[in-house]
């Protein structure tokens, strides 16, 4: 599924590998000392303090056995995970962005619309099944492009 546009919204999945804008995209990052295959990579294995587990997490070959492994994992996890999830994904998502030129391109292009994240099935990052989730992923975004644009419009009156 790709993105798709209106006037008003363009609507994503966050878990599709062929969207640009997606977590699971095929672009490394790097952060926190490492090279990270994508976002979701870098996000899935900050849930975990063991370096071990973090490491494996990093290495797996595609974004869904991360997924996978998260839930064998779950017990696990942080402690206070809930509360920082959305900082890794804003952190990874902006640094994406400025690591792939493109990517951020396509991002500013969205220019103020609103972006809604479709998955059926998380109710955190996405919308959900019957719209009332909480759309994180997409208020991530929305956050990363602002930010973005402030940057371009600094360095234009630099």
């Amino acid at each position: 599924m790709f993105a798709i546009f209106d006037d008003d919204v363009l609507l994503i999945s966050h878990v599709d590998p062929n969207q640009a804008l997606s977590s699971c995209s095929p672009h490394p990052i790097e952060l926190d000392g490492a090279e990270w295959p994508s976002v979701e990579h870098y996000v899935i294995a900050m849930r975990f303090e063991d370096p071990q587990w973090r490491e494996k997490i990093r290495q797996a070959s595609h974004p869904r056995l991360v997924r996978k492994m998260a839930k064998t994992l779950f017990k696990r996890r942080k402690p206070n995970w809930k509360t920082e999830r959305q900082v890794y994904m804003t952190r990874g998502m902006y640094i994406k962005c400025k690591t792939w030129p493109l990517v951020a391109k396509e991002l500013l292009e969205t220019a103020d619309r609103q972006i809604v994240d479709t998955t059926e099935y998380d109710y955190f990052w996405g919308i959900g099944r019957d719209t009332r989730g909480e759309n994180r992923f997409g208020k991530v975004l929305e956050d990363v492009r602002r930010k973005l644009k402030e940057e371009t419009s600094n360095e234009g009156s630099v």
